[in-house]
């Protein structure tokens, strides 16, 4: 059987498809660390982390922020589900660098009602998606 010339990814959330289409690589934040799928990759299902995806098509890369899902691969398929994701061009830096601060702040200050994991997974996602935003802009 011949190895396929691209992958096909799909990558979506509850609420809207981020891509549909075929690309030569792409790279996902896995639960045992990150990792790289190219076609003719052998099967796998994977849980996945809150951190940056990056899919590349040629000499393109686009990026996105993902927390929480699962990837399905198969020799020619990516099936990315995630219960959040943003391409990196729709993420609000504005809104983001408020989210960090937020989460900073009740870091900070803990109250007895505080969830401290809840809180350090704000602040995870938060430093997350600046540095997906800020990347990917750097990189036109």
């Amino acid at each position: 059987m011949a190895i396929p010339k691209s992958i096909r990814l799909e990558f979506v959330t509850p609420e809207r498809a981020i891509a549909h289409e075929d690309v030569d690589e792409v790279e996902l934040p896995g639960e045992e660390g990150f990792f790289a799928v190219l076609p003719g990759h052998a099967p796998l299902l994977a849980a996945l982390k809150t951190g940056p995806v990056w899919y590349r098509t040629g000499g393109e890369k686009r990026y996105a922020f993902i927390a929480d899902g699962f990837a399905e691969v198969t020799g020619d398929r990516v099936s990315v589900l995630a219960s959040v994701a943003e391409r990196a061009e729709d993420i609000d830096i504005t809104r983001a660098e408020a989210a960090k601060r937020r989460a900073e702040d009740r870091l900070a200050k803990p109250t007895a009602d505080l969830d401290m994991e809840r809180a350090r997974i704000g602040m995870l996602r938060a430093i997350s998606r600046l540095q997906i935003a800020r990347q990917s802009r750097t990189r036109g």
